[in-house]
């Protein structure tokens, strides 16, 4: 059974939500997080990647950064510019893109659940990136970004949010991207136990993303135990920042690959090379998006192909089936000899809302090929968890991002 529970949310004053709203810290380069807070003075960034206050030469994991990061949220609060909730509520945060909507529960998950395995995972975590996040969390004595959390559709859950997004929204604003955001208060009692007991009722909840900041918080909520010897369970750092959201919502877009060089292999050894587990069909100028399981573009030489897996490689297993990991056994590996591609050099991921002719500038910039991937499925997501399996690394990109900024959760 899942804990989710209300909190006391530090947020953004009225009116400034939008300013204050960033994407995720880890979707940019530390030259990328520089050039957009330069404009932004309230960007939630400044506080997330605090690095971008110093000059290049101070290191993004300097103790100055994280504790920078303090001085600039105490800062915003101390100018009104957050606020406390005067109360425990849940929330929902309702994101709009191209005409799709998803809404998800803002509350807190029990770190508790994430070491027994109620809340399930899919990828493993680095120890490196975990430790900023660690840092982050423990200096400011908050967790700023939220978990992205999932969960197999409730009709129960879902009467709630509709009865409460008929309400006077919160927040009511469209980022830069285009992206349309609303927040909705959810601060009835009876609401507000429902939806704790609903969730209470439910076997597993699942990570889709957010693998490094969930572990951090979990990290830090271990180390406020071994401080509070004496604690109860129901502090705050016990529970982490989650949004929650129904699985049939959701929407998974293609993380696709690019590949520095063939491996020493000609354009016409290489094709030989993948054509004894592929049917290669050549396409021309017009981009490949591969349209079901087992399909993969491939643009090479100035020109798109079609791979189709042969007969036979398809598997039953949740991680051998993913069309990540048939491109990655049979061509990335044994052809291209990246054996481990969380650590080689010569390849790249890129997101799928980049689009198709991001892999072509690639190719013609710094890449010899690209690979257009069909999306994996939120089922085998849950599949993979499900088994306690682990994903390949970079095999989904969820689209929309949630803003940071919006929800703090203060460890109190």
């Amino acid at each position: 059974m899942a804990k989710i529970r209300p909190f006391r949310a530090i947020r953004p004053a009225k009116g400034l939500e939008k300013s204050i709203a960033a994407l995720p810290y880890d979707v940019y380069s530390r030259k990328e997080a520089k050039e957009a807070v330069a404009d932004a003075p309230l960007s939630f960034l400044r506080i997330d990647r605090a690095e971008t206050q110093f000059p290049d030469d101070v290191d993004t994991y300097d103790e100055r950064v994280y504790n920078k990061a303090k001085e600039l949220l105490l800062e915003q609060m101390a100018k009104g510019e957050f606020v406390t909730e005067e109360k425990p509520c849940f929330y929902l945060y309702e994101l709009a893109m191209e005409g799709r909507k998803q809404t998800g529960i803002v509350g807190c998950a029990s770190i508790d659940d994430y070491e027994s395995g109620v809340i399930k995972k899919h990828e493993n975590t680095r120890a490196d990136k975990e430790e900023d996040r660690i840092r982050h969390v423990d200096t400011l004595n908050a967790q700023t970004g939220p978990i992205f959390l999932a969960y197999r559709n409730s009709a129960g859950l879902q009467e709630i949010i509709e009865k409460n997004r008929q309400k006077t929204p919160l927040y009511d604003f469209i980022s830069e991207d285009g992206i349309a955001h609303r927040v909705f208060v959810v601060d009835e009692a009876e609401d507000m136990q429902e939806i704790a007991s609903i969730f209470a009722g439910m076997e597993n909840i699942y990570i889709a993303d957010g693998h490094h900041r969930c572990a951090s918080a979990v990290k830090v909520g271990q180390k406020r135990r071994r401080e509070h010897p004496g604690y109860t369970g129901e502090e705050e750092f016990n529970f982490f920042l989650s949004v929650l959201f129904a699985d049939s919502e959701l929407m998974i877009m293609d993380y696709n690959r690019v590949v520095k060089d063939l491996n020493g292999l000609s354009q016409e050894a290489f094709l030989k090379a993948i054509s004894e587990s592929f049917e290669v069909s050549k396409k021309g100028k017009d981009a490949v998006r591969p349209d079901r399981k087992g399909q993969i573009g491939m643009y090479l030489g100035d020109c798109w192909y079609l791979l189709t897996a042969k007969e036979g490689l398809e598997s039953t297993d949740p991680v051998k089936g993913l069309d990540v990991s048939l491109l990655q056994d049979y061509v990335l590996s044994p052809v291209l000899g990246i054996g481990d591609p969380k650590t080689d050099k010569r390849i790249d991921f890129v997101g799928g809302i980049r689009g198709l002719r991001e892999l072509e500038r690639r190719v013609h910039t710094d890449m010899q090929a690209a690979f257009a991937m069909y999306p994996t499925s939120i089922g085998e997501l849950f599949a993979v968890a499900d088994a306690g399996l682990l994903m390949p690394p970079k095999s989904t990109w969820f689209e929309p991002k949630l803003r940071s900024g919006l929800f703090i959760h203060s460890l109190g």
